[in-house]
Order: C-alpha cells, then structure tokens, then sequence
C-alpha cells in the first residue's frame, strides 16, 4: 500500500475544509494517509482526523508561527520518514507558498490546482485545467515522489474514517520568511474559496455600495454563500482583494456561482470556470459570460437580484 502525506492547515484546533477535501483525495486512492500539522491546536486537531481519512498525524511542534520554508522542511522530512510515494496540500493560499517547496526538496514536479486523483501503479495521475481551463490534461510523473494541491471545493471529505495515530516530531523554528498576523474573516463569513455559492459582482454593480444587494442575496443562502469580486471593482477599491476571483486573484469551484455584472474576460473566466452550476445575470446579452453560463439572465442586476434573493428566502424558509 502506497502513503500520501497530507499537509493540514488549521486554525484553534480545527482543520480548513479545504484540507479536509485534500484527506478525502488521498484517502480515495486506497494509500495509508499521514497527516502533516503545524501551529498552535494542532495537537488538538490531529486527534479529530481519523474520522477524517487519516491514519497517522505527525504533530510538529515548537512551531507556533508558520514558516513556509522551515514548515517545508519538516514535511519533505516527515515524507521520506514515511518512505510516502505522494505529497498533497490544498490550493490555497498556504498550500500555494509550501507545495512547491516541498516538491523542489524531494525533486519532483508539482502539480498544481488537480480537479482529480487516482493512483496508477505504484504512483499518481491527476487532471487539471489548463490555458485557463480551456483544456484538461491528465499528469503523471516519473518522480520518486508524485506532488499535487487540490482544488477547494472539488474532492469529498471523509466522515467515517477510523481511528488516528498521533507522534510529535520537532519543528524547525525560524526561517527566512514567518508569518506574524493573520487577518481573519468576521465570524460567519466564508472564505470564497471554501463556499459552496459564490455571489460575484463586477463593473456592472456601478460602485462600492451597491454590493450591499450582493450581500444580502449571499445572506439569503442562510450561511452557505460568500461574496466574490472582480478584478476590476477589486482594483477600483470597492472590495478587498480576499474577495478577488480570477487568474491574478482565487480560483473558485463552488456548487453554484452567480455572477453580477460581470463581462467574463477570459482572466476571470480562468478562476470560476470549473464551477459546478453558472448564473450569469448582465444586461449586455452579447457578454462573454453567457459563453459559459449554464443558466443567462439578461435584466438589470438591481432590479433581477432583489427579486432573486425574496426567491431564494422563500425557498430556503420552507426547508
């Protein structure tokens, strides 16, 4: 049986969702999966990851502050102690700045953003969207060590995993770069990359208070949607960059995406085209985001949101 080792972000003893899709994949393959932790709770959340998918979780301790060049050591360590045949983070932004890390310290090839993964012998193949998702290319490799990130919101997580096995080993403290704050979400609003609806608004919402429709048709999904921008109204000041979908912001792969007011350049197109369903809502009929939309309304966006969030208030009141 192959080992994939898994990098797990968490914060205050809980692990992201988009770790714990990042579990399921690996857990999907058939291999053992060993969990890789770091920070403060790790210790609490290694214990709740059995049911997770993994089978052992390797605490690194004396690590408080994340590095990601001293947390990459640490891992590409824990990989060749578990002689694992894979290395797997989710795409976010940590996994971004640690994956390729790790996969140069083992000398393999990182492949990045997988929408699959399967094992094919005694190693890996994945399918990832390339030219801006215009194309699916299914990889391989011929590395001692196949390295991957996931996509949020694609891959299951586990929930009826078994038991865990923790160990602690000890972390490498310092590095060149330390994270020293992180700036958190206000309780109750999701991360765009980790929702299941994705409200986006673009030019077409005319300036910065008028995402306050957005907000609410978002809030209309009882806790389940999170609000997403544009790179244009992202780079006008209207919403903070956290919020950017596209090539230059985060790519997205919600169950559902509704976009409002947005033309569909082919850089935002690159960062939401892998969404499960699409709702375009603009008043140009010719827009872009029709070519890719599974369902157009053509209407002005102040008068189709309002009218869609009573809609969906009223659905989701009566279940």
């Amino acid at each position: 049986m192959s080992t994939i080792v898994v990098f797990v972000e968490q914060s205050g003893g809980t692990a992201r969702r988009a770790s714990l899709e990042c579990l399921g994949a690996a857990h999907a393959t058939g291999s053992q999966v060993v969990a890789v932790l770091t920070g403060e709770g790790a210790a609490a959340c290694a214990n709740t990851l059995g049911a997770a998918g993994a089978s052992k979780a390797v605490v690194l301790t004396g690590t408080e502050s994340f590095s990601p060049d001293a947390t990459a050591k640490d891992v590409a360590a824990v990989v060749k102690d578990q002689a694992a045949k894979g290395f797997l983070a989710a795409a976010s932004s940590t996994g971004k700045d640690l994956a390729p890390r790790v996969a140069a310290l083992c000398d393999a090839v990182l492949f990045a953003d997988c929408t699959t993964l399967k094992a094919e012998g005694d190693s890996f193949a994945v399918t990832r969207p390339w030219l801006a998702g215009k194309a699916i290319a299914t990889c391989v490799s011929s590395a001692a060590v196949f390295c991957a990130t996931t996509r949020p919101n694609v891959f299951n997580p586990v929930t009826d995993g078994g038991s865990v096995e923790v160990m602690e080993k000890p972390g490498t403290v310092g590095g060149k770069a330390t994270v020293v704050a992180v700036e958190t979400k206000p309780a109750g609003k999701l991360d765009v990359q980790e929702a299941p609806v994705v409200v986006a608004g673009g030019r077409g919402m005319k300036d910065a208070e008028s995402f306050a429709i957005l907000e609410s048709l978002a809030a209309a999904f009882g806790g389940r949607a999170a609000v997403g921008a544009s790179r244009a109204v992202v780079d006008a000041g209207w919403r903070p960059h956290s919020e950017q979908v596209g090539q230059t912001g985060k790519v997205v792969s919600p169950q559902l995406y509704i976009a409002v007011g947005i033309s569909g350049a082919i850089q935002h197109l690159a960062g939401m085209r892998t969404s499960g369903t699409i709702v375009a809502i603009n008043k140009d009929a010719d827009a872009p985001i029709f070519k890719v939309a599974d369902y157009g309304i053509v209407g002005d966006a102040f008068e189709v949101v309002p009218a869609l969030t009573e809609a969906i208030q009223a659905v989701v009141s009566q279940s």
